[in-house]
C-alpha cells in the first residue's frame, strides 16, 4: 500500500483532472485518500501545495510517458508525428480530459504565482523538446503551437479529429 502522502497526491491527481481544482475539496481528498487530516497538513501546509505536488508529479509522468512514446523511432519526423499521436492515447485514455496544466490555469487566480510558475515551467519544457528534436527554433514554435492546439481542440469536441489534422500539416513542415 502506497503512504498517505502517496495516496494524498494519487487521489488528488484523480480528483483535480475528473472534477477540476476549485470543484476539489481538502475534505474530499481526505477522505478519498483513507487518510487522517493530520496526516495530510503534516505533508501540505495548504491545497496549493498540495497543487504544486500534483502539478509535478505530472510532469514527470507526462514527458516520461511521451518519451516512452516516441523512443522507439529514430527520425525526426517519425518523432513529432508520434508525439501527435501521443495526445490521441492520452485522449482515450483520460477521456478527453486535456491538459491537467491548462486546465488548472484556468481556475487559478493571480495571487497563486507558485502554481503559474510550475505550469510555465511544463509549457517551456514542451517548447525546449520540440526545439531539441527540430533544431529549427521557428519550426518548433510552430509545432509547439500546433501540439497545444491539438490537445485544446480534441478536449473541446471529444474527437481527435483536429490532432489527425494537425500530423498531416506536421507531415508537410518536416
Amino acid at each position: 500500500m502506497n503512504t498517505p502522502k502517496e495516496r494524498i497526491i494519487d487521489t488528488a491527481s484523480i480528483l483535480f483532472h475528473q472534477q477540476g481544482y476549485n470543484s476539489t475539496g481538502i475534505n474530499q481528498i481526505i477522505k478519498e485518500a483513507n487518510v487522517a487530516k493530520a496526516s495530510f497538513y503534516q505533508h501540505f501546509k495548504s491545497k496549493d501545495d498540495l497543487c504544486l505536488a500534483f502539478l509535478n508529479a505530472r510532469h514527470e509522468y507526462w514527458f516520461s510517458e511521451l518519451i516512452s512514446y516516441i523512443s522507439e523511432f529514430k527520425s525526426t519526423k517519425k518523432r513529432i508525428l508520434n508525439a501527435f499521436e501521443f495526445i490521441i492515447y492520452m485522449n482515450e485514455k483520460e477521456d478527453f480530459r486535456g491538459c491537467s496544466f491548462l486546465n488548472i490555469l484556468s481556475e487559478i487566480s493571480k495571487e497563486q504565482g507558485n502554481i503559474l510558475t510550475i505550469i510555465q515551467a511544463h509549457k517551456y519544457d514542451l517548447r525546449e523538446f520540440f526545439a531539441k528534436e527540430l533544431g529549427d527554433e521557428l519550426l518548433a514554435a510552430h509545432i509547439y503551437l500546433l501540439f497545444e492546439s491539438s490537445i485544446i481542440e480534441s478536449q473541446l469536441f471529444k474527437s481527435n479529429e483536429i490532432v489527425e489534422k494537425s500530423k498531416k500539416i506536421v507531415n508537410s513542415l518536416i
